[in-house]
């Protein structure tokens, strides 16, 4: 077809370079001399600068060459404004410290500066004719992950900030610093996003948390066409609320996407990786669950007392209940060493040394600390099965050993230190909560027929002989907290027991029933 065309077309126009010279200049000899008068208007405000308006302002020198370094700088005192509230506030929010590590600052101004580049984006697609296209922008995103990875409190603050920073860089109306419309929709949206994932424990919430960031960023646009009569165009708040729902969408996936970045970078444990790790599918769970099925029992029995004592004094008590449930898993390298496992068999420790006990007893912390190391858990749930023992003294074996020596005839060749778990001591307030409700479980388990009295006492015991043992110097336990502690394990070792644990009156009535019979 291209060759048939060639030969059926002919040109019938040629350029002639004499007659286009020549044209020129006659069309610069007629026309008139242009005049510029003194005051006149040369560009007038909101008109479009071309090429020749160009030309002609630098032909008269009106163009400014010099930089005004002046809006930067004041930019630059905003900025440092905002990263001091934010400093300040951290301070007061953990009462006059800061609270916060290097590698939880450093996440934090990432998460600041992942939100404001999807703002600059967004802000590039903008312009004064399509400005809805700023709806677009996830500016939720940095609310959502400071709320699931550090602290709801200061995602609330974060928020106000992030609305500030919206309003400036969304911002397309000339002569002005801020747009009020873009600051409240980022607040709502980021303030909905906070409520709405702050108890997230699945995956699936940050996407619920999306659908309402889209559906209330749609109503807030509304609202702002509404009130704004002025500006009110159908297509126009159409492409906004599109824009707005779309935003909300791509909030939720890019946290989605973000979250496991920043659990493995920075090694948080964030709500919705402790509930993984609670899934009894796991690998070390089944584990636990086939070769140690007393263990297993014993350590969900220690997750629901220090999840309750946990929440009790404000600490974790979802890192508490998974911890417990790892806390022991040392145990399954020699199961049958441990009391718990002992079923319908001789105990292997009244025929071994005590030395040899001790050893096999204290190595299930560090055994299992490396089998949590091997399968990847995260350091806190590492830490816990580290410290839940601290420096703690094994009484029984220490005695057992100076008796044997007593009946050997022969002096001890070792000291109480030697019958001492390694440490270190608790860290953590979960830490110490999981070691005092180990030790609770344990002691409770072993009563036949506990009273609510003997509870008690067996509580306060524990409690008091980790004070006097100095296990609490290296974590910020409480008296006050300490006490809070032993009462709720009071209500839940008598909420797990119920069916076991007899109350004072119902004894006492017991006695008066039995001495009655008797009588009669």
């Amino acid at each position: 077809v291209q060759e048939l065309s060639k030969i059926a077309i002919t040109a019938n126009k040629f350029y002639d370079e004499e007659a286009t010279k020549e044209a020129k200049v006659q069309a610069r000899e007629n026309t008139p001399t242009v005049y510029i008068k003194q005051g006149g208007v040369l560009v007038a405000k909101g008109e479009l600068i071309t090429e020749e308006l160009y030309n002609l302002l630098d032909d008269n020198g009106l163009l400014k060459n010099d930089v005004n370094y002046w809006p930067q700088f004041g930019l630059l005192l905003l900025s440092l404004l905002l990263a001091l509230g934010l400093m300040m506030f951290i301070r007061q929010l953990n009462g006059g410290k800061f609270g916060y590590n290097n590698s939880q600052l450093l996440m934090l101004v990432l998460i600041f500066i992942i939100t404001i580049v999807s703002m600059h984006v967004a802000g590039i697609l903008q312009s004064s004719e399509r400005p809805y296209l700023g709806y677009l922008a996830p500016v939720a995103i940095g609310s959502m992950l400071v709320t699931l990875l550090l602290d709801m409190s200061l995602a609330f603050f974060c928020a106000m900030v992030f609305s500030i920073l919206s309003s400036v860089i969304l911002n397309v109306h000339q002569g002005q610093m801020f747009d009020f419309k873009f600051g409240l929709f980022s607040l709502i949206v980021s303030y909905v996003a906070i409520f709405t994932i702050h108890k997230a424990s699945q995956r699936s919430t940050l996407l619920k948390g999306g659908i309402m960031v889209c559906l209330f960023g749609s109503l807030t646009v509304f609202l702002i066409n509404l009130i704004d009569n002025d500006d009110w165009q159908q297509m126009s708040t159409l492409y906004a609320l599109g824009f707005a729902f779309a935003g909300g969408l791509l909030t939720a996936i890019l946290v989605i996407g973000l979250m496991p970045f920043f659990e493995v970078t920075f090694g948080i444990l964030s709500a919705l990786k402790l509930v993984e790790l609670s899934n009894p599918n796991h690998p070390l769970l089944r584990k636990l669950l086939t070769e140690t099925p007393g263990t297993y029992h014993h350590s969900v029995m220690v997750g629901n007392l220090s999840e309750a004592a946990a929440e009790a004094i404000g600490a974790n008590g979802l890192l508490c209940r998974v911890g417990s449930y790892y806390h022991d898993i040392g145990k399954t390298k020699r199961p049958s060493y441990f009391i718990e496992n002992q079923n319908n068999m001789e105990n292997p420790h009244d025929s071994i040394d005590p030395k040899l006990s001790k050893s096999i007893i204290i190595a299930h912390a560090r055994d299992g600390v490396e089998m949590l190391k091997d399968y990847k858990l995260p350091k806190p749930i590492r830490d816990i099965a580290e410290q839940h023992h601290g420096t703690t003294f094994l009484h029984f074996f220490y005695h057992k050993a100076l008796r044997l020596a007593e009946e050997q005839g022969k002096e001890p060749d070792f000291t109480e230190e030697d019958f001492r778990y390694p440490g270190p001591k608790a860290q953590s307030k979960e830490s110490a909560v999981i070691g005092i409700a180990d030790s609770v479980e344990a002691a409770v388990r072993s009563l036949r027929n506990p009273t609510v009295t003997q509870v008690e006492s067996v509580i306060e015991k524990i409690i008091k002989s980790r004070l006097d043992d100095h296990q609490f110097n290296e974590c910020d336990l409480t008296m006050k907290e300490l006490d809070i502690i032993a009462k709720t394990l009071k209500e839940s070792v008598m909420g797990i027991f119920h069916s076991r644990i007899e109350y004072p009156e119902e004894i006492k009535k017991t006695k008066m029933d039995e001495e009655n019979r008797r009588s009669g």
